[in-house]
C-alpha cells in the first residue's frame, strides 16, 4: 500500500499540548492523532523550548525556521562541493558518506539527506539528480524487458558451482557479460570479481563466441593463476565457446540474470559514461581504461569502503600507495 506523509499542522501541536497537559502518554497521544509514536516523540523534542517546554506557537515557528534554512548541504559550501565532485566521479551517495565515515571527516551528513538534496529545487540547479547512479530524474525501479534466450552446449549450471564462489570467500571466481549499443556491431566485455568486485573490460569488434573466448583468456592469464577458478554468464550465444577459457564455466538459469549481480551492478555503472546510444567504436582503449579505473577506484559499501582494486590487492596480499 503506498504511504503519504505530511507535515506537523498547528491544530495537531495544539492537541499534542493539550493532550500532553491531561497526562497522556507519547504512545496514546499518536494513536488519537494518527501518528507514529516516533513522530511525536521527534517533534516534541526538537520543537521544545530549554526552559517553558513544548508550545503549540514556539513549535510551529521553530519548525516554519527550520524549513526556511535550508538543507545542511546548502548551508556548508564545503560539504556541498565535496559530494558534488564526489558524485561527478561517480560515486553514489552511500559511498560518498561510507567513505566521510571510513575517513573520520568531521562532515557528517546521512544517504537520504544527499538523495534529499540532489532532488530538491537548489539540488537540480546544481545538476546534482543528473549524477545520481543511473541519472534518473525520479527514485524507483524500471521495469526490464526479458527475452528468450538460447540454451548452451555442455553448459554447467550454476547450481553446481563451488560453494566457496557462492559465498565470496575467496578469490578466483568471476561473473562475465557484454553491454550491447544500439545499432552497432562493438560491443564491450565486461568481467567482475566477486569477491574484490574488481572489473576488467575490453572493446569487442562482434559478438561471435570465438571473439568472445579468445578475449577473455587473453584478459585472464594476465591476472595471478590462483584468481582464475571459476566465471559465470547469462545462456548468451556468445558464451559458446566457454571451453577453451583457462578456467570452469558456470551458467545462470533462463531468464534470471540476477544470479550473477555483481557483472550486472557493474555494468549499471558504466551505462552512467556509456549509456547504450554511445558510438563505442569512437571510443579508444585509453579511454574505456580510464572509466575502469575510476570503477575499480571507487569505495564499495559491501567491501567496507575500500575500493575494489584495494580489496583486490589485498587478497594478493599487495599492500597499494597512492
Amino acid at each position: 500500500m503506498e504511504q503519504y506523509y505530511s507535515q506537523i499542522s498547528l491544530e495537531e501541536r495544539c492537541e499534542i499540548y493539550r493532550l500532553r497537559a491531561e497526562g497522556i502518554s507519547q504512545n496514546g497521544i499518536a494513536r488519537r492523532l494518527g501518528r507514529h509514536p516516533s513522530t511525536i516523540g521527534r517533534e516534541i523534542r526538537r520543537n521544545s523550548l530549554p526552559r517553558s517546554g513544548y508550545k503549540p506557537s514556539s513549535a510551529d515557528r521553530m519548525s516554519w525556521a527550520r524549513r526556511l534554512r535550508g538543507s545542511k548541504i546548502e548551508r556548508r559550501s564545503p560539504l556541498k562541493s565535496h559530494i558534488l565532485e564526489s558524485l561527478a566521479m561517480e560515486r553514489s551517495p552511500e559511498q560518498i558518506v561510507g567513505r566521510l565515515r571510513r575517513e573520520g571527516s568531521s562532515h557528517r551528513v546521512s544517504v537520504e539527506t544527499i538523495y534529499a538534496w540532489a532532488h530538491s529545487q537548489a539540488g537540480r540547479r546544481e545538476g546534482a539528480h543528473k549524477l545520481l547512479p543511473y541519472g534518473k530524474s525520479r527514485r524507483g525501479r524500471r521495469a526490464r524487458k526479458t527475452m528468450r534466450l538460447p540454451p548452451i552446449p555442455n553448459r554447467m549450471s550454476i547450481h553446481e558451482r563451488p560453494e566457496a564462489a557462492n559465498e565470496r570467500s575467496e578469490p578466483g571466481h568471476w561473473e562475465g557479460d557484454l553491454m550491447l549499443f544500439g545499432g552497432q556491431r562493438e560491443v564491450l566485455l565486461t568481467m567482475t570479481e566477486r569477491k574484490s568486485r574488481l572489473l576488467l573490460a575490453r572493446k569487442l569488434p562482434d559478438r561471435k563466441a570465438e571473439t568472445t573466448a579468445n578475449t577473455m583468456t587473453s584478459i585472464l592469464l594476465h591476472v595471478p593463476e590462483i584468481t582464475r577458478k571459476t566465471i559465470t554468464f547469462d545462456n548468451g550465444g556468445e558464451f559458446y565457446a566457454h571451453q577453451k577459457l583457462p578456467l570452469q564455466a558456470y551458467f545462470c538459469d533462463p531468464h534470471s540474470p540476477w544470479q550473477r549481480g555483481s557483472v550486472e551492478n557493474a555494468n549499471g555503472v558504466l551505462r552512467r559514461s556509456l549509456p547504450r546510444k554511445t558510438r563505442i567504436s569512437k571510443w579508444s582503449d585509453n579511454d574505456i581504461d580510464d572509466i575502469i579505473w575510476t570503477y575499480n577506484t571507487t569505495p564499495r559499501k559491501c567491501l567496507g569502503f575500500l575500493t575494489p582494486l584495494e580489496a583486490f590487492a589485498i587478497d594478493q596480499g599487495v599492500a597499494l600507495e597512492f
